[in-house]
Formats: C-alpha cells, structure tokens, sequence
C-alpha cells in the first residue's frame, strides 16, 4: 500500500474530492476522510466531516474555496469535534441529524434532499454504527461515513438497525460507489454491503455457538475470547463492543 495523502486534495469524481486528516489509528485506518463536494471546481463547496479540531487540517480544509454547507454523518468527534471551528471560520452552517450539532441550520431526517454545492443530496438514515449515522446518496456515489469503511468492519451500537442500514444500502442500483468516512473508495457500494451483511450473519451464528459453550449470560469479553480468538488483541476492546451489540440484538429477538 502506497503512504496516504496527507494534506492533498484528491480528486476522485467529477463532484467529490477527499482530504485525508493525519489521525491514524487501529480505528480511523489511515484518517478520517474530509470531503469536499461541487457540481464545478467554481461552485461553492459542501464539506462533509471537518474531522477532529486539528486546525493544520481545518485550515487546509479552508483552502478549498468558499464553503456553503458542512455536513456531518455522525457525532463522533474523529468526524464532527471540528465542526463549529470549521464553521466560523468559513461561515458556514453546519447540518446534521442530531440537532446538537447543528449550527445556523435545521437538523435532517432520511429522505431529505440537501440542495447545495450546485448538487441534490438525498439523506438515507443508516443507524446501526450510531443512532445518528446517515449516509449521503449523489449521483451514483454514496458517502457512507463509518457504516461501511472502506476496508474491514466497523464497530456496531445496534445490530438490529445495522442490519436494516445494509439492506437500505444493497438497494442502490448496483456499481454505486461507496465515498468511506475512513479507508479507500469502493467500486460497489451494495456488493461490499452484501458481503458485510453475511459477515454480520456468519459472526451472530458464532455468537450463537459460542453461547452454547459458554450459557446464556457469557458476558462480551467471553465471546470475544472465543469467536475472535484469531484476532489482534489489540481488536478485542471494539471488538466487545460489537459482541454486546450483537448480544443485545439475540437476547432481544428471543435467540440468545
């Protein structure tokens, strides 16, 4: 894998360029993704996901021209904690589907069209990483934030509503590209959400196995310790976490 671009504005389509912020880590991958949308290079730019308050980024985020609009997809602060810096520095509002984080603008709900940067944005609500979590759907390209990465898998709050979130996203016509909050672009958004919905399918049957072994009230860190025993341990904290999510999701439907 080549060094990431750290810094540069990269072009990948005709309306959307990324800027990579400088936060590598086992969760953020290489960094968060910054990006920047415009029918032409002359319209005034939507910037999705400042990212932290790292201000050698936001200023170079600044740098891309005028700024109308800045979205965020969800409330962590590797995406958002940026946000009301951002925002006065280039007198933008900022808006969100939770309205604490919104700035001079209403928050959004699934379904909503976001008119800006020359472009019609349609807002899909994909919960399941967050309660909050949307993904960003413009011509052919989605913006999925940390739904899907780019690479790997992410880290689940609600199983229930993420596997609703991946059919949501399997729907879209078939090559959409996927524009990830952190990782490289995918050439087929709903393909790599098909695969992640039989990955989340294959570890709730593990889970399942491994409550047979272990009874019924193991607690996350004994499953880890079994279904991801292949695993960095480094990976088991996060890890714990999905295994409560997917723990939750069982007990609830009665199948744990």
């Amino acid at each position: 894998m080549s060094a990431p671009a750290y810094g540069v504005l990269r072009r990948v389509s005709e309306t959307a360029s990324v800027l990579l912020e400088n936060n590598p880590s086992s969760m953020t991958l290489e960094g968060t993704n910054s990006w920047v949308l415009r029918a032409t290079p002359d319209t005034p730019a939507v910037v999705v996901d400042p990212g932290y308050r790292d201000l050698e980024h936001l200023e170079l985020l600044a740098g891309v021209g005028d700024v109308e609009l800045i979205v965020l997809t969800h409330f962590h602060p590797d995406h958002a904690e940026g946000a009301p810096w951002f925002a006065e520095r280039v007198g933008a509002p900022v808006r969100a589907f939770d309205p604490a984080l919104c700035l001079d603008a209403q928050s959004f709900v699934d379904g909503d069209v976001l008119s800006a940067g020359g472009l019609d944005i349609r807002v899909l609500h994909t919960p399941g990483h967050t309660a909050d979590s949307v993904s960003l759907v413009l011509e052919g390209q989605v913006l999925t934030g940390d739904t899907v990465l780019g690479r790997g898998t992410t880290v689940l709050h609600d199983l229930g509503d993420y596997l609703r979130s991946l059919r949501k996203l399997i729907e879209l016509p078939a090559g959409t590209r996927g524009l990830p909050g952190h990782g490289p672009e995918l050439s087929d958004l709903p393909a790599t959400a098909r695969e992640y919905l039989a990955h989340r399918e294959q570890r709730l049957d593990q889970v399942r196995s491994a409550l047979q072994v272990l009874g019924a009230d193991a607690t996350p860190r004994q499953v880890v310790e079994v279904v991801y025993a292949d695993v960095d341990r480094a990976l088991w904290a996060p890890a714990e976490w999905s295994v409560q999510a997917q723990l939750d999701y069982l007990r609830s439907e009665g199948q744990g």
